[in-house]
């Protein structure tokens, strides 16, 4: 599989493997075909893993651990820290501070069987801690040989710039696809500006943008999607007609609604890696059969023609979710 480099020098194939439905938020768990899932990708030549430690909470990165033993140099495993739960499962909060950076990063270790952690993301930014505190704490982590290379995920464009100010930011990761263009408002640029690598989760909007019409009407209540906007009311009626036109494109195309919305993510820059997630092997085969798509600059065209960024429906995130944004 082609590869694409982040930053100035972690080399990762040109889509990554996101592991966070598999635990959790997607629905019901099946651990075995998530493994023979994470097995597939890396034996499809695939080496970007992607993981945190609420996800689950903590069982995820567990998964991983499991899933990757005996196979750890064929993988880039980044996981990340930030948004903290405790043992039932509750939401603590964002927390950035130093101690928790070094106590959250010893349990990904002990939790993943590994040495060390390839990619180490700040998951969201602390209002309440400076970034330079927190950063200062992950730089330590790196000298001392826990962490190859860090990351931040879903900051602003000055808050970019101030993490890589104190050790350089080797990726940030935010939402970006189709339907959701944020990073074009400046997150972009700086990181082309910088020399930071694009990790893009949810590039399929959390499987909108596909052809699956069970996704956007899901009725599990242990599928989050139910309860986030987009997939609401009105919202989603308004949303299911701009996959209509996807569809009209994929179908020219003779590829799928998911493997347009990737190829159009992959078409970004070498320096934008998305990272889909899936919990079966059918749904990734589907996946990395978008990376030998090409989009000429009319299709390109087409699709955002498509998918306007001023005519999706609602926000990606119920309120609490928002104010943790581009801060």
């Amino acid at each position: 599989m082609e590869r694409r480099t982040l930053g100035q020098g972690l080399s990762v194939t040109k889509q990554g493997l996101g592991c966070m439905g598999m635990s959790e938020f997607y629905g019901a768990r099946n651990d075995d075909e998530s493994i023979a899932t994470i097995h597939a990708y890396l034996d499809a030549g695939g080496n970007f893993l992607d993981t945190a430690d609420m996800y689950g909470p903590f069982i995820n990165e567990e998964l991983v651990g499991r899933a990757i033993a005996g196979r750890r140099d064929d993988v880039v495993l980044a996981t990340k820290f930030g948004n903290q739960r405790g043992g039932k499962g509750e939401f603590l909060g964002v927390n950035g501070q130093p101690e928790y950076v070094r106590t959250s990063c010893e349990a990904s270790l002990r939790r993943l069987g590994v040495e060390t952690i390839d990619l180490y993301y700040q998951h969201r930014v602390d209002v309440n801690v400076p970034v330079e505190e927190t950063w200062g704490a992950m730089k330590e982590l790196v000298e001392a040989g826990k962490v190859r290379y860090l990351g931040i995920s879903e900051a602003s464009a000055a808050t970019l710039a101030r993490a890589h100010a104190v050790h350089p930011v080797t990726a940030i990761q935010s939402e970006y696809s189709l339907w959701t263009r944020d990073p074009e408002d400046g997150v972009l640029q700086t990181c082309r500006e910088l020399g930071i690598g694009f990790v893009a989760y949810s590039p399929l909007g959390r499987g909108f943008l596909t052809s699956n019409e069970a996704v956007r009407s899901t009725t599990d209540n242990h599928d989050f999607r139910r309860f986030q906007p987009r997939f609401n009311g009105e919202n989603a009626e308004k949303n299911a007609q701009l996959i209509a036109s996807l569809e009209q494109i994929a179908h020219d195309k003779q590829v799928t609604v998911a493997q347009l919305s990737l190829a159009w993510v992959l078409a970004k820059g070498d320096d934008v890696v998305p990272i889909p997630g899936t919990k079966r092997r059918t749904w990734l085969v589907e996946n990395l059969a978008a990376n030998d798509i090409v989009l000429s600059p009319s299709e390109l065209s087409a699709l955002e023609a498509a998918v306007p960024r001023d005519a999706v429906a609602g926000e990606r995130y119920y309120p609490a979710g928002m104010l943790t944004l581009n801060l």
